[in-house]
């Protein structure tokens, strides 16, 4: 019997395996001269860890998440978003203790059940930060100034940072008034989602991605408008400070994004080169969130990123190399298998890649498989080489040919 992965996963194997890594590695080296240290939380949670945070109306809770009753009859589910479960253990280990801010990063698998299409997985990959404990700006305009460097070392060019403000529990009751009264007489137009969220949380309509919604919500109030003095106030600082840092961005007031436990600052990522599925990484202030899982008042702020369009970026820019061999190789003969094993072992011992031919192979086999590792340099030995102490080498990139002593061979490739 054949089997197939599920529809909306995939496998990641070499060579694309080699840009993932490249990603987590940029991202640690990054993330932690900025003081974001690693934590690691389940993939499985309570199921009400995810409905109190991201809001039981909201599509994600509704129509998308993996959730199941576990043997002991515990609703349990697959996490589909990141922010939540670093929240409930901050929260459940009392890292509110330490000194402010804790900032933490995370990596790995998210779940949600919606349409596959390109860019977008049922079990997808993010690599997210979290920072608790301050509310001024600054450390907003840090986060947005880490991304670009992120960005920046990954080589990605033509990313569009957008940045907004969707005010606070003060100014927001205005906001959503001047909403109501603005698709009063547009609701019979709007997709039945949209509808319920009209008297639920009529914010979600502006994220809405039906077209007929899109068009409908052209002209409706923009939430910076409606902003209280401090929520201004914290939006103007936060751009004087990306000015100060050299952080390039426009305001959209139109986004909102699609979580019930955003404050203040929201922010995108985005890049043209995507097509429709086009955020590359977007987060926000929640300023609330740790309260309303039982922790102190608790300002903090994070984003997450999502690791197949970073790597579907890093694609389309050709700009990463794939790993291949130091050496191959390659062999003639029963003595020079045993005296090429013993000289590989030596040369990875010494952290140098090298890959062996084996025995009952061609020479010409062996050297199209070399090639086809993209080997830097071949070497050959065989029972005369062993005898005479010298073997040939051939360096594949220009041709390049010679022989040397089995005793420079270490000089040699350094």
């Amino acid at each position: 019997m054949k089997y197939n992965a599920l529809k909306g996963v995939h496998d990641i194997f070499p060579p694309d395996i080699h840009l993932w890594q490249k990603v987590e590695q940029t991202a640690r080296d990054i993330f932690s001269v900025y003081g974001f240290q690693e934590l690691r939380a389940p993939i499985i949670e309570a199921t009400d860890v995810f409905t109190r945070s991201i809001g039981e109306t909201s599509d994600i809770v509704e129509k998308e998440m993996y959730t199941f009753n576990d043997k002991a009859d515990r609703r349990i589910t697959l996490r589909p978003e990141g922010t939540a479960p670093v929240v409930r253990c901050y929260v459940e280990n009392h890292l509110y203790n330490l000194p402010s801010p804790q900032k933490y990063f995370y990596s790995g698998p998210m779940f949600r059940y919606e349409r596959p299409q390109s860019g977008r997985f049922r079990q997808f990959y993010q690599i997210g930060a979290e920072a608790f404990g301050v509310g001024g700006p600054k450390i907003d305009a840090e986060i947005l100034s880490m991304l670009k460097l992120f960005f920046e070392r990954l080589g990605l060019k033509e990313l569009n940072f957008q940045i907004n403000s969707i005010g606070c529990d003060k100014c927001r009751p205005d906001y959503r008034k001047a909403l109501l009264d603005f698709f009063s007489d547009r609701l019979e137009g709007l997709c039945q989602d949209c509808k319920r969220r009209y008297d639920i949380n009529p914010l979600r309509i502006l994220d809405c991605k039906v077209e007929a919604c899109i068009k409908l919500k052209d002209g409706a109030p923009y939430v910076t408008d409606f902003l209280c003095g401090e929520c201004r106030e914290h939006f103007n600082a936060l751009q004087s400070f990306l000015n100060l840092l050299d952080v390039p961005y426009v305001i959209n007031p139109n986004m909102v994004r699609g979580l019930d436990y955003y404050t203040r600052t929201t922010f995108e990522v985005t890049c043209e080169h995507l097509g429709s599925q086009n955020a590359v990484a977007a987060g926000g202030r929640y300023d609330k969130l740790v309260q309303e899982f039982g922790g102190p008042p608790t300002p903090a702020i994070g984003f997450a990123a999502g690791m197949e369009r970073l790597t579907t970026l890093l694609k389309l820019s050709s700009i990463e190399k794939v790993p291949s061999p130091k050496v191959f190789i390659a062999i003639l003969g029963t003595t020079a298998e045993k005296e090429s094993l013993a000289i590989a072992t030596r040369l990875r011992e010494e952290g140098i890649w090298t890959e062996l031919g084996y025995a009952g192979n061609s020479l010409k086999s062996q050297l199209r498989r070399a090639d086809k590792l993209s080997a830097e340099y071949v070497f050959i030995i065989g029972d005369d080489e062993i005898t005479a102490g010298k073997l040939k080498w051939k360096k594949l990139s220009d041709g390049n040919q010679g022989e040397m002593l089995f005793t420079d061979i270490y000089d040699f490739l350094k």
